[in-house]
């Protein structure tokens, strides 16, 4: 199975070190702070005031004093770094970078579907990966990341269901983790939704003593055979914490790799589906179609043109109540 392709306006060839430098100058001239995902490009990464996981960047983002944020990901991320920073200009480098788990859960479908559980009569909180519209979220008890996710679900109240939106794959893995029995919705990444266990156990085979790195919104069938599980900044610390030289096969977006070889350069890091050693064939199906959006030359444009800009909305008020106290408290 292969990823959708989502059409780009081909760019001309620009000097990534005179982007960079460019980039560097504007975020002065501008007053602003470039924040980027540890799924973005990694030239990107490298210039970014600050880079982390969903959840680091929620809060680096209340941190900052510039008067704009530029922010190097997906359109849901740059909506909540609105809603948590409402006098900053939060811009995005391309509007046209969704997600495809956002997509899976829209409001006026979880609207009906609540009101359809509450007219069972069953008692339940929802609980939406922060891989959701600001618009979702606002009809949320609890917004986690994967990084938090564990902890959110024990301050939920024993006695009420939990209704989980909209990654499946995250809501089962917390189910065992966690002994919550929960209400899943039927939702999935792209990105994780493809890794191929023929493909993960090939790499093993060719790869002996290798360890499998898995983040949680992979399906079960990628969990049962992966050594650790966890979310992007928890497999950040793990290959930290190993001082001996080893590999590791990465089953989640293969920019991921910037950053755990930058933290631990003693190891070898390789994406699943990846280089196999054996035939060298090469497969960049695990590569994020909205996060490549995300270039150097449009965070150079953004920050020039102060646009594309995310718009405050009227239903944000509300989003930002659970956002501020599932994140921030």
């Amino acid at each position: 199975m292969s990823l959708p392709t989502i059409d780009n306006n081909e760019e001309v060839y620009e000097d990534p070190l005179d982007l960079m430098d460019e980039i560097d100058a504007l975020k002065k001239e501008k007053d602003a702070t470039l924040l980027a995902h540890f799924y973005i490009d990694g030239d990107i990464q490298e210039i970014a005031d600050f880079t982390g996981d969903s959840l680091k960047l929620a809060r680096d983002a209340v941190k900052v004093e510039t008067s704009t944020i530029v922010f190097s990901g997906v359109h849901f991320m740059a909506e909540s770094t609105k809603i948590l920073s409402p006098e900053k200009k939060v811009l995005l480098p391309d509007l046209n970078a969704g997600c495809s788990l956002a997509d899976s859960c829209q409001y006026g479908d979880l609207l009906q579907f609540q009101e359809k559980l509450r007219a069972e009569g069953r008692d339940f909180e929802t609980v939406a990966y922060i891989n959701t519209t600001a618009k979702v979220k606002s009809l949320c008890d609890w917004i986690v990341t994967s990084g938090n996710a564990r902890e959110i679900i024990d301050r939920v109240p024993k006695d009420k269901e939990i209704l989980f939106v909209p990654d499946q794959h995250l809501g089962r893995y917390l189910q065992e983790v966690s002994g919550r029995n929960m209400i899943l919705w039927p939702g999935s990444c792209m990105v994780h939704e493809i890794f191929s266990v023929q493909d993960l156990l090939r790499a093993k085979k060719n790869n002996p003593g290798s360890i499998v790195l898995a983040h949680p919104e992979c399906p079960h069938r990628i969990l049962e055979v992966s050594d650790f599980i966890g979310g992007t900044e928890k497999l950040r610390q793990y290959v930290m914490s190993i001082k001996e030289p080893g590999t590791f096969l990465v089953a989640t977006e293969a920019n991921m790799i910037h950053p755990l070889h930058k933290s631990a350069p003693q190891h070898t890091f390789i994406p699943v589906p990846g280089i196999m050693s054996s035939t060298g064939e090469t497969c960049a199906c695990n590569r994020c179609p909205h996060m490549a959006l995300n270039t150097l030359q449009k965070v150079r444009d953004c920050l020039k043109y102060g646009k594309p800009e995310i718009e405050w909305q009227p239903y944000f008020d509300k989003a930002k109540d659970v956002l501020e106290r599932s994140l921030l408290q």
